[in-house]
C-alpha cells in the first residue's frame, strides 16, 4: 500500500510533553536548528581566501562526515571542483600540495579525523578544521591552518547538523570551490522559521509518519545528492535517537539492485520493513517514475510505504525541511519506546575500548 504523509500547520514549540525522557535536550537542541542557521549567517570567521585548489576533501565521520555530505551534494551541480568527503583513518593521496582539506570534528578529538587530519598536513594540503576546539584545532594552529569554532550548547554533534553544515557552505564560497550558498542558507533559515515550531510541537507531520513506521524498520530512499544524504540522516537519527535498526539506499541505484531483494519473503518483509521516501523538488523526471514503480513492484511485500515532501524554496531550504522533519520522527519513535534519545552509552564504550586497546 502506498500513500503520502500530509502538510503540518504552523504553531509554536510545545514543551516537549510528547518526549518524557530527553536527559539532554534533544527536542530542544532540534527546534534551534535554525538559530544555528542564522548563527552561522552572522558570524564572519571565515577562512582567508587563497590560490583556487584541485580537490576539496572533507574529512569527518558521523555527523561530522553529514555536513560534508551535504558540501559535496551542493557543490556537485554547480562546481567544477570535486568535492571529496573521506570517513576513516586515512586522507585521499590526491589531498596533496594543490588541494584544501576540511576536517570536520564536533569534539575535536575525533581518533579517525585526526589521524586523517594528520596526514592531509603530511601530504603538504592547505587545513580549514571546524570543530569544538581540541586536539584538532590545535593541530591546524601548528600548521598555519585555518580554525573555524563550532558553538558551544549543542547537546550532541548529531543535534549540530546545521551549525556545522552551514559554515562548511559558507567557507566553501569564501574559497570560490561554490556559489550560491549563503543565499540558499538564507532561504532554509525562512523555512525553518515557518515549519518547524509545527514539526516540533508534538503532533503533526512528524507524529503520522513515526505512527506509520511504529515498530517496523524504516527502509529510507532519496535521489542520490541531496535526497540521499536526507537519507542517510534519517536512517543515522533512527539509530542514535531512537536507539532502532534503519537502512538507507539511492535512487535510481534502488532499482538497479535493492528492487529484486523483496522477491521472496514477503512474509516476513510485510511484518517488518517500511519503505520511506524522500521526495525534494526538481528531482530528475527519471527518478520520480522509479520512486513510483519501487513503491508498486514492493507495496505488497513491506508494512508501508510513505511518501514525505520537504518544502521550502531553494535546494536547502527543502533538504533542511526534511532534516528537520527525520529528526523529530526519530524523537516520537523514541518517545513511543520510552527511551531518552540523547544518550549513546554504546558509542562511549566502543571508544572507551579502542582507547584501552591502544594503550595496551
Amino acid at each position: 500500500m502506498t500513500s503520502q504523509a500530509g502538510s503540518t500547520p504552523a504553531g509554536s514549540p510545545g514543551e516537549g510533553s510528547f518526549l518524557p525522557h530527553d536527559s539532554e535536550g534533544m527536542l530542544a537542541a532540534t527546534a534551534a536548528m535554525g538559530d544555528h542557521l542564522a548563527a552561522a549567517l552572522d558570524q564572519r570567521e571565515l577562512p582567508r581566501p587563497a590560490g583556487a585548489p584541485s580537490v576539496v576533501v572533507v574529512l569527518g565521520m558521523g555527523g561530522s562526515a553529514v555536513a560534508g555530505s551535504i558540501l559535496a551534494a551542493f557543490a556537485a551541480p554547480r562546481s567544477h571542483l570535486p568535492v571529496v568527503v573521506s570517513s576513516g583513518y586515512r586522507c585521499p593521496v590526491a589531498a596533496g600540495s594543490s588541494a584544501l582539506v576540511f576536517a570536520v570534528s564536533f569534539s575535536g578529538e575525533t581518533e579517525e579525523t585526526l589521524a586523517a587530519a594528520e596526514q592531509a598536513v603530511r601530504q603538504g594540503a592547505r587545513l580549514v578544521v571546524l570543530t569544538g576546539g581540541g586536539p584538532l584545532a590545535e593541530l591546524a594552529a601548528a600548521h598555519g591552518g585555518d580554525v573555524m569554532t563550532i558553538p558551544p550548547g549543542i547537546p550532541q554533534p548529531r543535534a549540530g547538523v546545521a551549525a556545522m553544515a552551514a559554515p562548511l557552505l559558507l567557507a566553501a564560497e569564501q574559497l570560490g570551490v561554490v556559489g550560491g550558498a549563503r543565499r540558499e542558507l538564507e532561504l532554509a533559515h525562512e523555512q525553518l522559521a515557518r515549519r518547524l515550531p509545527g514539526i516540533v510541537a508534538g503532533g503533526g507531520l512528524a507524529a503520522e509518519v513515526a505512527r506509520r513506521i511504529g515498530r517496523t524498520i524504516p527502509l529510507v530512499h532519496g535521489e542520490s545528492g541531496l535526497g540521499a544524504v536526507a537519507a542517510r540522516r534519517w536512517k543515522t537519527q533512527v539509530n542514535e535517537n531512537a536507539k532502532a535498526p534503519a537502512f538507507t539506499a539511492e535512487q535510481p541505484e534502488v532499482c538497479h539492485n535493492e528492487v529484486c531483494g523483496f522477491g521472496q519473503h514477503g512474509d516476513v518483509t510485510r511484518q517488518l520493513l517500511t519503505v520511506v521516501e524522500l521526495r525534494l523538488p526538481g528531482e530528475h523526471p527519471g527518478v520520480a517514475r522509479r520512486f513510483e514503480l519501487v513503491a508498486e513492484a514492493v507495496g505488497e511485500a513491506v508494512a508501508d510505504v510513505v511518501r514525505v515532501r520537504g518544502e521550502g524554496d531553494g535546494e536547502l531550504a527543502a533538504f533542511f525541511d526534511l532534516v528537520a522533519l527525520g529528526d523529530v520522527v526519530s524523537l516520537h519513535l523514541a518517545a513511543h519506546e520510552g527511551i531518552d534519545p540523547g544518550p549513546v552509552p554504546v558509542l562511549a564504550e566502543l571508544k572507551a575500548k579502542m582507547r584501552a586497546g591502544a594503550s595496551a
